[in-house]
C-alpha cells in the first residue's frame, strides 16, 4: 500500500525490524542507555538545551500534557487556531477549566502575528497562548516565528505552548531559538516511527508555572517525567518496543541533520505540489503558507470524495486522507513526511490521474504523462 496520510507515515524496514526484538524490564541499566541515547538525539532535532521526555500516548495525549502541567482552572488562554487541531487545544484547556479565547483565522490560511499581538494588548492577563505549528487538516504551516516573537512583544511572560505534532522532524523548529515554552510532537509523523510515542520539552519558564499549576495530573505529571528520567526511566510502563523504534530512526535522522532533513521534506512537497497542480486541481491552502509535510486539495466537480478514496484504494493500492469537520468531502489531503522518496509521490499522482478520469473529471490536456 502507498500510504500517504498525514500520520500514520510509513516506516523504514530497520525501524519496523527494531520494534520485533525481544522486551527489556524498563528499570533496567539496558532501558537507561536507550532512553538516555534517544533523549540526547532529540534534543539535538528540538535544538533545545531544556528537559525534553518521551511519553507513552499519542499527540493529543502530549496536548493534553502541556495544559495540565501548567495552568490552573480559571486561567486565561489565548488559543490560536487555524483548523481542526486548534480546535482541539481550545477544548482540551477548557475541559480543565481554562478561560479559554479563541481566535480563529481562515482555514487554509496562516494566523496573523499582528492579530494574535492585538489580541494579547487587548488583555494583558492571559496567562498562555497555545498554537499549533503545522495544521495537518488545511496543510498549513504557521509563521511560529513571528508569532512567537509577538507573543513575547506584548507579554514576555506568558507561556508559549505549541503543538509542533506534524512538523517537528520534518520542518524546523528550533525550540530554545525561538523561545517556546513546552512544545509537543508525536512518533507517527516525521519521526518515522509508528504511533505511541509524544515527545515534550520543557523550558524554565513553563517549569515556574508548573509550580504554580493546580489542574489535575497523575499519568503525564511531568515532575515525575523528570524525576524518573534522572534514573534512566520513566514514570509508568514505556511502549518499550516504540522505544527500540526511534532509537534506530534518530540515529539516521541526526546523521542526515537538520538542515539535510528540512531540505529533503521541501524538495518533495513542492513535487507533490506541481504535480497536483498539473492535474488542474487546486490547493486549500494560500501559497504563501503551504505545509511542507502534507498538501491539501479541493476535491473537484463532479468528483465524489468517498467514491474517490474506495478506488484509489482498491485498484491503485493507494491511501490517501480526506477531509475533516466542515472540510470532510471538500478536499483530501496527501501526506508527504518522514521515509518518503520522490518515486512514492509520482505513484500518488499517477493514481490520481488514472483515477479522477474514472469518475467524470476531465484531466487538462497539459496533464503529466
Amino acid at each position: 500500500m502507498n500510504l500517504r496520510s498525514p500520520g500514520p507515515t510509513p516506516c523504514p524496514p530497520d525501524v519496523l525490524q527494531a520494534m520485533g526484538r525481544q522486551m527489556i524490564h524498563h528499570r533496567s541499566p539496558a532501558f537507561a542507555e536507550i532512553i538516555g541515547r534517544v533523549t540526547d538525539s532529540l534534543k539535538q532535532l528540538f535544538e533545545t538545551k531544556s528537559d525534553l521526555f518521551c511519553l507513552s500516548c499519542s499527540g493529543t495525549g502530549a496536548m493534553e500534557s502541556m495544559v495540565v502541567n501548567t495552568l490552573s482552572p480559571g486561567d486565561r488562554v489565548l488559543v490560536v487556531s487555524i483548523g481542526v487541531f486548534g480546535d482541539r487545544f481550545a477544548t482540551i484547556a477548557k475541559t480543565y477549566g481554562a478561560d479559554v479565547t479563541k481566535i480563529d483565522f481562515d482555514w487554509g490560511t496562516a494566523a496573523d502575528p499582528d492579530a494574535v499581538a492585538q489580541a494579547l494588548q487587548k488583555d494583558g492577563s492571559y496567562k498562555a497562548v497555545c498554537v499549533t505549528h503545522n495544521e495537518t487538516s488545511t496543510g498549513v504551516t504557521n509563521d511560529l516565528e513571528a508569532i512567537a516573537a509577538a507573543v513575547r512583544r506584548v507579554q514576555p511572560t506568558a507561556l508559549l505552548l505549541v503543538d509542533a505534532i506534524s512538523s517537528l522532524g520534518s520542518i524546523r523548529c528550533p525550540v530554545d531559538a525561538w523561545d517556546l515554552d513546552v512544545v509537543a510532537t508525536g512518533s507517527q509523523k516525521g519521526w518515522m516511527v509508528p504511533p505511541g510515542l509524544a515527545m515534550v520539552s520543557v523550558s524554565e519558564r513553563a517549569w515556574k508555572a508548573y509550580e504554580q499549576s493546580k489542574m489535575p495530573r497523575f499519568y503525564f505529571d511531568y515532575g515525575k517525567a523528570k524525576e524518573f528520567l534522572a534514573k534512566g526511566q520513566t514514570p509508568w510502563t514505556p511502549a518499550i518496543s516504540l522505544f527500540y523504534a526511534l532509537d534506530v530512526a534518530l540515529r539516521q535522522l541526526v546523521a542526515e541533520g537538520i538542515d539535510g532533513i528540512v531540505e529533503r521534506h521541501q524538495r518533495i512537497a513542492d513535487l507533490t505540489r506541481t504535480g497536483v497542480k498539473s492535474l488542474g486541481l487546486e490547493l486549500l491552502a494560500d501559497e504563501r503558507c503551504v505545509s511542507n509535510t502534507v498538501t491539501a486539495v479541493n476535491v473537484p466537480e463532479p468528483i465524489e470524495w468517498a467514491k474517490l478514496y474506495k478506488l484509489l484504494q482498491d485498484e491503485y493500492d493507494t491511501l490517501i486522507e480526506g477531509g475533516q469537520g466542515p472540510l470532510a468531502g471538500k478536499i483530501f489531503r496527501i501526506g508527504h513526511l518522514g521515509w518518503v522518496t520522490e518515486k512514492d509521490i509520482q505513484v500518488t499522482i499517477a493514481a490520481l490521474r488514472g483515477a479522477l478520469p474514472r469518475l467524470g473529471y476531465a484531466l487538462p490536456e497539459t496533464a503529466m504523462a
